[in-house]
């Protein structure tokens, strides 16, 4: 943390969404309204595949996984983001800014990790469906989320070792409502056109080559189905297409992120509040509504909850 101490500038000043008070009020309602929404959904999903024996398979322990992984997205930027969305000085301390790109790199490195896996699990299921249980045994499943989590935060040391021995002695004024590497280098006192090509490479490229791995496995995963007419090919091609949503869902705003040559401040921002406040949200309803077995599993939970209630 010694360039902490170097840096002349100790917080900074957040540009906001929007200057508009009833833009503001809007925002607010919308934003209060589906963090509060993801957070329910997706405690939902993680506690129903963790107390119904029905769900115990790999397919429904990656998306109890990936649930959890959207309650930190929905709560890195989202609850700051609301708080602000009021107050005429919107701050954050230097150490707040990082700490925040600390989290938003661990958890998406280890989000685009657990998706690269659910697709993996979706090949063994369709392909190999004889050797699903032996090839997704728990021991794969326990190693395959430790080692997201690994990547995850190797990739976020990587991104802040471009930063936190940045000198920063002002401007501190951020065209944002929270803090990513981007918009944050270009006011460090120094030449940072390298740094930004470096950082593009390790999240816009890696994030594309990892988009286009999985729609082309999509894709072939799509045409093995489609060589089948039964019911259970049905019931592939209904959790594909979730996970193809929820893929594009992820992967879309990073990439623009990321990777578009000329950053527009508005567009950024809308992409930015899409992806912290409606894709967590979104996810959990994209996995219930269109999967069958787990709005049954629900269903169970909250019967057996009432149960348990009427009992005591």
């Amino acid at each position: 943390m010694e360039g902490v101490n170097q840096s002349v500038v100790s917080e900074f000043v957040f540009l906001g969404l929007t200057n508009s008070w009833s833009i503001q009020l809007l925002l607010f309602v919308f934003s209060s309204m589906f963090y509060v929404a993801s957070m329910m959904g997706n405690c939902l999903i993680v506690f129903t595949v963790a107390s119904d024996p029905h769900l115990h398979s790999p397919m429904y322990f990656l998306l109890a996984n990936l649930s959890f992984i959207d309650l930190g997205v929905s709560s890195v930027t989202s609850p700051k983001m609301i708080y602000d969305l009021f107050k005429k000085h919107k701050v954050i301390s230097f150490t707040g800014c990082v700490t925040q790109i600390f989290f938003i790199h661990v958890i998406g490195g280890t989000e685009m990790v657990l998706l690269i896996a659910m697709a993996f699990d979706r090949y063994v299921a369709i392909c190999k469906p004889l050797r699903y249980l032996t090839i997704m045994s728990p021991r794969m499943c326990l190693l395959i989320l430790v080692a997201a989590w690994i990547i995850g935060l190797i990739h976020s040391s990587a991104q802040l070792a471009f930063v936190i021995n940045l000198p920063f002695c002002g401007p501190n004024i951020l065209d944002s409502f929270y803090c990513d590497i981007p918009r944050l280098i270009k006011l460090a006192c120094t030449d940072t056109y390298k740094l930004e090509f470096m950082i593009t490479a390790n999240s816009g490229f890696i994030s594309l080559i990892a988009f286009f791995l999985l729609i082309i496995s999509y894709v072939f995963l799509l045409f093995s189905v489609w060589k089948h007419s039964s019911g259970g090919s049905s019931k592939a091609l209904s959790t594909l297409s979730a996970h193809i949503t929820v893929v594009f869902l992820f992967f879309g705003p990073t990439l623009f992120i990321y990777t578009w040559p000329q950053p527009n401040s508005q567009i950024d921002k809308f992409l930015a509040l899409f992806d912290a406040v409606l894709t967590p949200f979104l996810n959990p309803v994209i996995y219930t509504f269109r999967n069958k077995e787990m709005k049954v599993a629900i269903k169970r939970v909250f019967k057996t909850l009432l149960t348990f209630r009427n009992i005591s």
